[in-house]
């Protein structure tokens, strides 16, 4: 993989659940055509020229180094840290962004640094070592569809739906907390699908996450998309309260959105770091 460096890494994210956030690495292999909103802003900010260039990920070489400054800068104001929002952490077949990735995690999690990670490859059984990687962190992967032409016309080189629902399942069974992102979920012209078909393959998870597909000219032109979200949205709450599973409607999905279920992560950070946290934010006000 060709390399690149780096000033910084560890950024505070704008997404309504996540909380600070990196990328260690440039473009995404998976090549994700809904249109993927991380390739339309390098693209808009002149980082890469078009979707062949973005194809072809490049490694942050500097970033274990960049953590080791940046950690004890950001670590007691850090609730977690989400991999990643503009790129994959364990990009499907290029095993040297996984290798990466772990080292990563088990370099956040040896300061106490919690994990909320996000994938559409496939999990390492690496992770089950919660010695070296601590057993707090949240693994979680994107999940649409299980449709195989839909994957291949929107999803083409990511992993397979099958494969990341069984990578999940085995760190799920094996004790660890799992999620399900479910965004951005396409309108029926796009794809006709059952989503409770979809849901009940992920009822083991702890948590799901559902949003609208934005930016898709067909998508939006859907003559009931704000009622088929609408719906979606409802469906999606009563099966996790039905399964005891935790949810968020991202922003803008819900006719009225719901701003009590935005911390959907932050609720298993230590008590110690809540009464901190506390405090911290009555100082500021």
């Amino acid at each position: 993989m060709k390399k690149i460096l780096r000033k910084t890494l560890l950024y505070k994210s704008g997404v309504e659940y996540a909380d600070y956030c990196l990328n260690h690495v440039e473009g995404c292999s998976h090549g994700c055509t809904f249109p993927c909103y991380a390739m339309m802003m390098k693209i808009r900010c002149g980082i890469i020229k078009n979707y062949k260039e973005w194809l072809q990920p490049k490694i942050v070489a500097n970033a274990l180094e960049l953590l080791d400054k940046e950690i004890p800068r950001y670590k007691d104001r850090i609730k977690f840290v989400h991999l990643c929002f503009s790129t994959d952490p364990f990009m499907y077949k290029y095993p040297e962004v996984g290798d990466l990735t772990l080292k990563i995690i088990e370099r956040l999690n040896k300061d106490n640094i919690r994990c909320v990670v996000l994938t559409k490859g496939i999990y390492p059984k690496a992770l089950v070592d919660t010695k070296k990687y601590g057993d707090n962190n949240e693994y979680g992967v994107t999940l649409v569809s299980l449709d195989a032409g839909f994957k291949k016309r929107f999803e083409p080189y990511s992993a397979p739906y099958k494969d990341r629902i069984k990578s999940l399942k085995y760190l799920h069974d094996k004790g660890l907390k799992t999620w399900i992102s479910m965004e951005p979920y396409p309108t029926p012209n796009l794809v006709p699908q059952d989503l409770l078909k979809i849901l009940k393959e992920i009822s083991f998870v702890d948590k799901i996450i559902f949003g609208k597909l934005n930016y898709n000219t067909k998508s939006s032109q859907f003559k009931y998309n704000e009622d088929f979200y609408q719906n979606c949205a409802e469906a999606v709450i009563k099966f996790c309260k039905s399964n005891d599973i935790e949810h968020h409607i991202k922003y803008g999905t819900q006719k009225k959105d719901n701003r009590k279920t935005e911390k959907i992560f932050i609720k298993n950070i230590p008590e110690s770091f809540k009464l901190k946290y506390a405090r911290q934010t009555t100082l500021s006000l």
